[in-house]
């Protein structure tokens, strides 16, 4: 056959289709004053008596006392349930289903972070299948429903308020267990970005960096795909644009909306495109020490830029531009080093610790941080595959 009719066939074959995708998000309630929408919204669900999972901060700040009031408003009858850490406890979810069960509650709310938000679908767990709620690390644990869930997050980074995630610190082991599943996505969150303001600076900082870690790992995500893309991208830039200015000036309510979009955006990413090794290792840091989780993203994510640089260096061009780094024309490595100097620099401004070492973590923690780190559900869909060594490198290139 000629060769011009030979590439003319080829040129006149049909392109392979995309692949399919699966994009899972909760009704979303984003802008200021959204609270307002609390009760009309918990009754939509059905509630009667709603169970209120926050904690002391959220409560002293008056954002509590003015959910209820909207709540009652809708003539609900709402259940209080404030003892919740940060980093939330096995114990702490235990206790709090059983007072979810004792109330006879329905519809769960949380107000507050990712702490507040975790514990709460934490009890939503137990309310569904029983059982203790270690039971369910992993992907898929969850054979029965769950009750409805309304989230409404108070800081701008951890996503959890639309995504599959609960994030559990087991305390016998010292560990974080990651329970995953697409139950576990909302069915509504409101975001209003009043709450924001009321974080105090070191929580911002860290769930700032949280949602930029968010963005970054979904992004080169072995599981990232086209609707997740975009979503990764404007999080990166929302952030690295206006994080800073959420700390110097912590009334300008412009940056804060857009931090608070950030932090949504990211949490759309990662929900469908997952995480990576920053987040493996990072669980484990905080089951051991009981740390502030972006704070520990933030030491170690310029590490894994680099780690992962390797194996998909393409992907951190567009990650670069988009957290404003001029890169056209460069090779994806020489980008991805920029894009960890300036994830780096960014960390420095809004003061994380250059090092884990500053956090507690130790010379002797490490293989046993590096071996819980392959049991990650994050560590899976990571770009470069790792071992027990590899992750032990990193963990002491961070120290």
């Amino acid at each position: 056959m000629p060769a011009a009719v030979t590439d003319r066939a080829a040129d006149d074959r049909a392109p392979e289709p995309p692949p399919l995708v699966k994009f899972h998000a909760p009704e979303i309630v984003f802008g200021l004053g959204s609270l307002g929408e609390a009760g009309f919204a918990a009754g939509r669900l059905g509630a009667r008596r709603p169970f209120v999972v926050t904690d002391p901060g959220i409560v002293e700040a008056g954002w509590v006392e003015e959910l209820l009031g909207l709540l009652r408003a809708e003539r609900l009858s709402p259940v209080l349930w404030t003892e919740v850490t940060p980093n939330p406890k096995d114990h702490e979810i235990r206790a709090a289903y059983a007072h979810y069960v004792e109330q006879d509650a329905d519809v769960i709310i949380a107000i507050g972070g990712g702490s507040c938000i975790d514990a709460a679908k934490g009890v939503a767990i137990l309310s569904g299948n029983g059982g203790d709620i270690l039971d369910y690390a992993g992907v898929d644990q969850m054979a029965h429903p769950i009750p409805p869930l309304l989230m409404i997050p108070s800081t701008s980074g951890t996503g959890a308020d639309v995504s599959q995630f609960c994030i559990v610190t087991d305390t016998e082991r010292s560990v974080k267990i990651t329970i995953m599943g697409r139950a576990l996505v909302p069915d509504i969150s409101i975001t209003d970005p009043r709450l924001l303001v009321t974080m105090p600076e070191a929580l911002n900082a860290a769930t700032g960096l949280d949602a930029l870690t968010h963005g970054i790992e979904s992004f080169v995500s072995l599981a990232h795909n086209p609707l997740a893309d975009t979503h990764a991208l404007n999080a990166v830039g929302l952030v690295c644009s206006h994080l800073r200015t959420t700390m110097t000036a912590p009334a300008d309510q412009a940056a804060r909306s857009k931090m608070a979009q950030a932090s949504l955006q990211a949490g759309l990413a990662f929900t469908n495109a997952i995480l990576g090794a920053t987040h493996a290792m990072s669980h484990q840091v905080g089951g051991l020490l009981d740390a502030p989780h972006g704070v520990v993203n933030g030491v170690l994510l310029p590490h894994v830029i680099r780690y992962n640089a390797r194996a998909t260096p393409e992907r951190f061009i567009d990650l670069a531009r988009s957290a404003g780094i001029p890169v056209d024309g460069l090779p994806g490595e020489e980008a991805a080093e920029m894009l960890a100097v300036h994830v780096r620099r960014l960390a420095d401004d809004v003061g994380v610790p250059k090092g884990l070492r500053e956090l507690g973590v130790s010379e002797s923690d490490v293989v046993r941080l590096a071996h819980n780190t392959l049991d990650d559900a994050c560590l899976a869909t990571n770009p470069r595959e790792a071992s027990q060594v590899d992750v032990e490198k990193l963990f002491r290139e961070a120290l």
